[in-house]
């Protein structure tokens, strides 16, 4: 539950944002514009209201499912001693006082996991569409990162400088194709496009590593050497690289980072 203060009366509703995107999936298979009545319906699923007027800010709402993560499918998951499954939630509001999304994650083992609930305890009202994640199926695929390019010794910064082909634009680029992979990803390197290379935080004396990445698109113009072999045919069509249907920030990534000795210590969240 996110027990903290803020406003939760008002936004989309739920159950719009999800018929909406039925509604444009469907347009989208058939390769057909919406009719008169069907752009009036979604005018009104589109559209934000006092949905949950009888909410105070202090009312604690459930929080949404967003990633589940099983630690033999996802080989650099590193879960604490005596788990195997990661699951990630965050409250379907971003505002909130210090910092701007609310998420949690559960370490569980899967032996402990009796029968799980059939329906998800869900609030109606989200804040805006990209806080809903769309059901889809991750398939772990194994890839090697380098450092963020700032975060290279000198003397490598400069032989990737000589190296950059900056007058052919279908050249390899280093930040782009070869360094840090986009997407969503479990580990590896993050970038720092939007701020440069910063400080994270240290709450227990212990540096912290990269535990998950999420983004809202898998990839996009400037990264496509990294579109998975089975995706390359579809690289061209609408909302292939969006399939969580999620919009983490303006820049597109958000990172999490834990303790590098105990993942259960306070994450800290960082947006580029």
């Amino acid at each position: 539950m996110c027990a903290e203060v803020h406003r939760k009366d008002r936004g989309e509703l739920l159950a719009h944002v999800r018929e909406a995107r039925r509604m444009r999936e469907e347009f989208r298979r058939l390769g057909t514009d919406p009719n008169d009545e069907e752009r009036e319906r979604l005018k009104v699923l589109d559209k934000r209201g006092r949905y949950a007027p009888d909410v105070m800010p202090e009312d604690p709402i459930p929080l949404l499912a967003v990633g589940q993560f099983y630690a033999r499918d996802v080989p650099g998951l590193e879960a604490p001693s005596g788990c195997d499954l990661l699951q990630v939630l965050w409250c379907p509001f971003e505002r909130h006082d210090g910092h701007q999304v609310h998420l949690r994650l559960v370490w569980r083992s899967t032996a402990d996991v009796g029968v799980p609930v059939t329906t998800q305890p869900e609030f109606p009202v989200v804040d805006r569409d990209g806080c809903v994640p769309s059901p889809c199926v991750l398939h772990p695929e194994t890839v090697r990162e380098h450092q963020y390019v700032e975060l290279l010794p000198a003397d490598l910064q400069a032989k990737v400088e000589r190296w950059t082909n900056w007058d052919d634009e279908d050249a390899p680029d280093y930040q782009s194709d070869l360094s840090v992979a986009p997407g969503w990803k479990i580990g590896g390197f993050a970038k720092w496009n939007v701020t440069g290379p910063g400080e994270v935080p240290v709450h227990c004396g212990r540096p912290m590593r990269l535990l998950l990445t999420m983004a809202t698109s898998e990839w996009d113009g400037g990264n496509r050497s990294w579109v998975p072999v089975e995706d390359q045919q579809n690289v061209g069509v609408m909302k292939a690289s969006t399939p969580t249907d999620i919009s983490v920030s303006r820049w597109g990534n958000m990172y999490i980072f834990v303790c590098a000795d105990d993942a259960t210590h306070p994450h800290w969240i960082m947006t580029q």
